[in-house]
């Protein structure tokens, strides 16, 4: 009997362990939107969208780095996510806005980092008002090419250390050559189907990736999380292209839709 009671006890343990890795990062995320939310209610604060609005500058540049989501794969040339954001955000602050996608087909984190880091985006990243930033997404897939489920889910702590400290390289950097830049980091999104063997866990593990994103932009006084999981997600299926990874011209549209949204109702610190 007291082999089982102890068996119970142990499993317990596990049970809260494990419940608790899971859910961590989703209450983490929570709490950080909640402050974002707060710091709003400041009188003196200003909406990205007015402070763009009432800028001196006669022109908006937004340079947009990262990879195919970026890039625009799924849609055409005009329908992806970084010329319908400048096309609407132009039409919100009556300023023109001019763009420039840098996004890169399959680029991981981590070859990312070293192109912003050895200079290949310095003097566009100096004129930039919007840095717009996705990658991540082939961390994971390259990481789990050819590796059963019990490796994938052993490398993934691993994998997020690494996607961590290369995001932070690519926001110093951006942040040392333009402290005034404002910087938009995007949500991963899970596009598997609730049909999918893997949506659960992939579900599950999503927001601990996606925290390093929020902790990373929270470095930053003039940066915001793009809550793409909001309007990519199991349910809303129909805004994924027929390769099943990347937004349709829907989705594009759709992420871009709440960019502005955000823009409307965050709020901009001042560097300090």
């Amino acid at each position: 009997m007291k082999l089982i009671k102890y068996l119970l006890i142990f499993a317990l343990f596990i049970g809260v362990g494990v419940g608790a890795w899971l859910y961590y990062p989703q209450y983490q995320i929570h709490k950080m939107k909640k402050q974002t939310v707060e710091a709003s209610k400041d009188d003196s604060a200003v909406s990205y969208l007015d402070y763009f609005r009432d800028s001196n500058s006669d022109q908006i540049n937004h340079l947009a780095l990262g990879d195919s989501i970026i890039r625009g794969v799924g849609a055409e040339e005009n329908e992806n996510l970084v010329s319908q954001f400048s096309s609407k955000l132009e039409k919100q602050i009556h300023k023109p806005i001019v763009f420039q996608n840098e996004g890169i087909n399959g680029i991981t984190s981590e070859e990312l980092v070293a192109l912003v880091q050895e200079g290949r985006f310095d003097e566009e990243i100096k004129k930039a008002n919007i840095v717009t930033i996705n990658v991540g997404g082939n961390d994971v897939l390259r990481m789990a090419k050819g590796k059963n489920f019990q490796n994938v889910f052993q490398s993934v702590s691993q994998l997020e250390t690494s996607f961590s400290i290369n995001l932070s390289g690519i926001a110093d950097r951006i942040n040392m050559l333009n402290p005034d830049a404002t910087i938009v980091f995007l949500e991963l999104y899970n596009p598997l189907s609730p049909d999918n063997d893997m949506y659960s866990l992939a579900d599950k593990l999503l927001p601990k990736w996606n925290l390093q994103i929020y902790q990373v932009a929270n470095h930053y006084s003039s940066s915001m999380v793009v809550e793409t999981t909001q309007v990519i997600n199991g349910e809303k299926l129909q805004n994924l292209s027929p390769d099943g990874v990347h937004p349709n011209s829907d989705g594009y549209m759709a992420i871009s839709e709440l960019m502005i949204d955000q823009f409307k109702h965050q709020y901009r610190k001042e560097p300090v």
